[in-house]
């Protein structure tokens, strides 16, 4: 399979597809004209970069994910400890967002937003921040 039928079948870019394998994921093997040249091996792990990505997961961990499945010796647990991590760093990341949005949330209802100058959303963006 050429790149652009890879792309259609897997619904990544070209580009992307051209990053995973400039970073070592999937090794496609080259025509003489050095086309590409993936095979249902490579569309295979290929879907299941993206569906890895689809749910967040960091090119490292997706590499280390794409080892455990090819590796039919592998633990569950050593799949299940990369899934819980990254859970992990989501439960953080929402966290963070929700105190963002609290303290949004707070300075927007405390701005009138009429047309005087004063404006303590602006107010709150100029402080200093405390180290």
């Amino acid at each position: 399979m050429n790149i652009k039928s890879v792309s259609i079948a897997t619904g990544l870019p070209t580009k992307t597809i051209r990053y995973y394998e400039e970073v070592g994921l999937v090794r496609p093997s080259r025509q003489a004209n050095g086309y590409r040249v993936f095979s249902e091996n490579d569309v295979h792990k290929l879907v299941f970069l993206a569906r890895s990505r689809s749910l967040g997961f960091p090119v490292e961990s997706c590499r280390s994910l794409l080892a455990l499945y090819d590796d039919q010796a592998r633990a569950s647990a050593d799949v299940k400890a990369i899934a819980e991590q990254h859970l992990a760093e989501i439960d953080q990341k929402l966290a963070e967002l929700g105190a963002m949005r609290e303290t949004l949330n707070t300075l927007v209802r405390s701005c009138a937003g009429d047309n005087r100058p004063d404006c303590p959303i602006l107010n709150d963006l100029a402080q200093e921040v405390e180290g």
